[in-house]
């Protein structure tokens, strides 16, 4: 059984008021309103400082921030650099919000260093509540997980940037921890998933970038 898709789906439930909406493209709408980011008016709270929980070196993170994965967890970013360098800063840093939930999901924790960095607000309790379904469930993930066909848009005020994409999580399963058995169900539309992150500036004007909102469109036909 694929269990990437019953915690995230459990998570989700449990903070869709907040959270999760029914997101269109980005040439959807045909409102006065339909070029300004959700979220994007909101400033980031400042994170906490937190101690770096890796020996590596911190010239070997991105960031000085140690987003390390297993080689059993596999998130393959699968898109092109947009030219304009706060997009491409945004998008790198949405990618690294990702890795800092699955950290989270291998290390068996929400207090990891990298989740305060990538993530603030809404994207922060988003994150909690993921990484704690997994925990909670007594999985942990295998296999790969693929994003795809990134778009970005960036805010009049410069101050945010909506980075939006396909995830495909029809090779990324659950693994039970105590059994070690990976849990695999047949590929169906639940694998698909279209996400909307809203990036804002990290507060100390570092080019680093945090994620504030996460829109999610679950079973989304339009990424297959």
């Amino acid at each position: 059984m694929n269990r990437r898709t019953m915690p995230v789906t459990a998570a989700l439930a449990a903070t869709a008021a907040l959270l999760l909406t029914a997101c269109g493209s980005g040439d959807d709408g045909d409102s006065k309103d339909k070029d300004k980011i959700a979220g994007a008016d909101e400033a980031p709270a400042k994170p906490k400082k937190s101690a770096d929980p890796s020996g590596a070196p911190a010239a070997d993170k991105p960031d000085g921030v140690d987003v390390s994965l297993p080689k059993s967890m596999n998130l393959v970013f699968d898109w092109d650099r947009p030219k304009d360098a706060d997009e491409a800063a945004a998008m790198s840093d949405a990618a690294n919000f990702f890795r800092a939930i699955y950290r989270g999901v291998d290390k068996r924790t929400t207090k990891d260093a990298s989740l305060t960095v990538y993530a603030t607000g809404d994207g922060l309790h988003y994150a909690k509540v993921q990484i704690d379904s997994w925990i909670d469930g007594g999985w942990t993930a295998d296999g790969t997980l693929r994003h795809y066909r990134a778009t970005t848009r960036s805010a009049p005020n410069g101050k945010s940037v909506e980075v939006a994409f396909c995830a495909d999580a029809s090779k990324f399963y659950g693994k039970e921890i105590k059994s070690g058995k990976i849990l695999k169900t047949e590929n169906s539309i639940k694998d698909f998933d279209y996400y909307k992150l809203v990036m804002v500036k990290y507060p100390t004007g570092r080019d680093m970038w945090q994620a504030s909102k996460v829109f999610v469109e679950t079973k989304a036909g339009k990424c297959q």
